[in-house]
């Protein structure tokens, strides 16, 4: 029986050690928890959620694909019930930004090198860099997924030597510029026109903060500037 996992979480899995000890946090049906036991790339799986349902259609798929062994459910707001010793790699995917700034702020535990975190974002992406940097978290890695249409962020992050990031950078980092990922031409031109549209609607508001319209404008200018330069190179 074919286990019917999205391209989003694949691509989370793809940025796993093998071997890793996983908390999926947000754990929803557990197609992701359950293809890391079954591919052997986790050795085993917290899953956690917030919400009773959600687990018990966890434990249900657990069962059906037979990998009740290495799998424990916990509910749980976050990482709250969830012990530091537990887990070397903590996965936040399928919720949005500010969620998992949320999760990761409670958990001062995770400030320490040892720990790998793997974040997918539905939404505030930038918000969620930011906070990353500013905390310390340095990003590793970063690239995109796409299912039915929708273009997808998939970042891993570590305590420890993190680089500020400008306003475009926040949007579009590094890693993800680095990346070679077959989707980014087309991600860059939707995260430009999605900032135009913002600086246009500011520049027309006589209420919108200069410093909101400087950090926006600046934005805009970066992607441009990396859309145009990503073009040149032919890739």
């Amino acid at each position: 029986m074919k286990l019917p996992i999205s391209n989003r979480l694949l691509c989370c899995a793809s940025m796993l050690t093998p071997g890793c000890r996983v908390a999926d946090i947000g754990t929803d049906h557990g197609y992701l928890a359950i293809h890391l036991l079954q591919s052997g790339v986790a050795s085993s799986v917290v899953a956690a959620d917030l919400r009773e349902q959600p687990l018990a259609k966890a434990r249900r798929n657990a069962r059906r694909y037979g990998v009740t062994d290495r799998l424990r459910f916990v509910l749980s707001d976050g990482l709250a019930r969830i012990e530091p010793g537990e887990a070397d790699t903590v996965i936040c995917a399928g919720m949005g930004g500010d969620c998992i700034i949320h999760i990761l702020d409670s958990a001062a535990w995770l400030r320490d090198a040892r720990y790998t975190l793997v974040l997918q974002p539905q939404s505030a992406g930038q918000a969620l860099r930011k906070y990353l940097t500013d905390s310390g978290f340095a990003i590793e890695k970063e690239t995109l997924a796409k299912d039915g249409g929708f273009y997808y962020t998939v970042l891993r992050a570590r305590f420890g030597k993190a680089a500020p990031l400008t306003p475009g950078q926040q949007y579009v980092s590094p890693q993800l510029l680095a990346s070679g990922s077959e989707l980014l031409p087309a991600y860059l031109a939707r995260i430009e026109a999605a900032l135009r549209t913002t600086v246009e609607g500011l520049q027309s508001s006589q209420k919108a903060a200069p410093e909101r319209v400087a950090y926006y404008t600046q934005a805009l200018q970066e992607v441009e500037g990396m859309r145009h330069d990503y073009g040149t190179r032919g890739v």
